[in-house]
């Protein structure tokens, strides 16, 4: 991996991880179009630049992260059943890691989904004073362990698990911002762990780590307001047609016979 292309995925995790539109779709078709899909730090790196998408969201929300004990404990009921989830069905989830069509399918499912979600919650942008408690976040949660099939995207099940809670687009989205923090630490921490060998072996690509994170930390920021301000003027629907668009695409490269996968 060179810098350049450690950039371009930096930019990418950047704007694809707290939107609803699978960071794990444009990072397989990055990685097969520059040619690093085969390369066992291509996953190491996708993996570690996770940290500065996680540091954005506290940075831009950092009152949030310092108002109360109870929001953490509402961060821990939204976190546990996909960590349950993530324990109790590893073989699974590895498995569907190696079938890019189903990240394709999920695409286009979730796209489609997206379509309708405005007109289904539009009530809900009545109920502002609606907040999300230990139980709202619980089924919330339920809604990201779905997340854990590749290309469903993590931030569209917990938003649309968060409309189903009664709550507004802005409350729901901005608590899957939230929840990403513990999931994603968690997550990499363990990804980390699973690949220490290849990370140490990586000792002379620090640069490329460091430069990676950077730029991921300042995209995403830029991502993440991006995202709230739009919202409420064009709600979710030209996200779903987005997905719909990136899954046929992978579909259609897979059956032209490219070599579109994650990194081993």
């Amino acid at each position: 991996m060179e810098l350049l292309e450690a950039i371009v995925l930096a930019i990418i995790e950047g704007i694809t991880e707290f939107l609803p539109i699978s960071s794990t779709g444009h990072m397989i078709i990055a990685a097969a179009i520059m040619g690093i899909q085969n390369e066992s730090f291509t996953k190491v790196f996708e993996i570690s630049i996770q940290f500065g998408a996680i540091l954005s969201v506290v940075i831009l929300y950092f009152k949030k992260f310092l108002k109360s004990f109870r929001f953490y404990m509402v961060l821990f009921c939204g976190f546990l059943p996909t960590a349950l989830a993530g324990l109790l069905l590893k073989p699974f989830i590895e498995r569907l890691l190696e079938n890019v069509y189903v990240v394709s399918i999920s695409l286009l499912l979730g796209g489609v989904v997206l379509l309708f979600v405005d007109k289904w919650f539009e009530a809900n942008e009545r109920n502002t004073d609606k907040i999300i408690d230990f139980k709202s976040a619980f089924i919330i949660g339920i809604f990201q362990s779905i997340s854990i099939i590749p290309g469903v995207s993590r931030a569209a099940a917990t938003i649309i698990g968060g409309l189903t809670q009664g709550v507004t687009r802005k409350t729901a989205t901005e608590f899957s911002f939230f929840l990403a923090v513990p999931t994603m630490f968690a997550a990499m921490a363990k990804s980390i762990y699973d690949e220490k060998e290849t990370l140490l072996n990586s000792a002379g690509k620090i640069e490329l780590l460091l430069t990676g994170n950077i730029v991921a930390f300042i995209v995403a920021m830029l991502a993440i307001r991006f995202f709230i301000n739009i919202l409420p003027r064009y709600g979710f629907k030209y996200f779903g047609y987005y997905r719909i668009f990136l899954g046929t695409l992978i579909l259609f490269l897979l059956l032209l016979g490219y070599d579109l996968k994650l990194a081993d």
